[in-house]
C-alpha cells in the first residue's frame, strides 16, 4: 500500500494503459471472425471455405477473387437460401476494404451460418499481399 501511496503517477499510468489496451481489443468490430489475405488463402486450400463477394456487380466484374460468387450485401439476407449447403462449411465474406464484409458477417451468423469470417482489408488487401484476381463475368 505504502508503495502504491508514493508511487500514485505510475500506477495511474499503468492501469489507464492497461484499461486502454483492453478497450482496443474488445472494441474493434470483426476482429473476431476476420481473417488475413493469407489465413484466408489458408483456409480456402485446407478447408474449401466458399468465397462470397458482397461488392456490387459492377465492383466484382472489375476483379474478384478466383472461385468467389457474387451476392451483393444489400441482397445477401435474401439469398441466403443459396448458401444453405455451407451453413456448417467456412464462408469467407469479401467486400473493397473489410468494412462490409465484418458487417455483412452478423447478419449470416443470425441466419444460423456457423463459421462466416471477413476478409481483413477486403481484396485491397488481397491484392496487396500479391494474391491474384480474376476479372470477367460472374461465376
Amino acid at each position: 500500500m505504502e508503495f502504491i501511496q508514493q508511487n500514485i503517477l505510475l500506477v495511474v499510468v499503468a492501469v489507464v494503459s492497461g484499461s486502454m489496451l483492453l478497450a482496443l481489443s474488445v472494441r474493434r468490430p470483426g476482429r473476431g471472425n476476420s481473417l488475413t489475405p493469407t489465413q484466408a488463402a489458408m483456409l480456402i486450400n485446407r478447408e474449401n471455405a466458399q468465397l462470397i463477394d458482397i461488392r456490387e456487380p459492377n465492383e466484382y466484374v472489375a476483379g474478384h477473387l478466383c472461385d468467389a460468387r457474387n451476392i451483393p450485401a444489400g441482397s445477401l439476407a435474401e439469398r441466403a437460401g443459396e448458401l444453405e449447403q455451407f451453413k456448417d462449411q467456412p464462408v469467407i465474406l469479401v467486400c473493397q476494404s473489410g468494412s462490409r464484409s465484418s458487417t455483412a458477417c452478423s447478419t449470416l451468423n443470425k441466419l444460423g451460418f456457423s463459421r462466416v469470417h471477413s476478409l481483413e482489408g477486403g481484396t485491397a488487401a488481397w491484392v496487396e499481399a500479391g494474391l491474384p484476381l480474376k476479372k470477367g463475368a460472374r461465376r
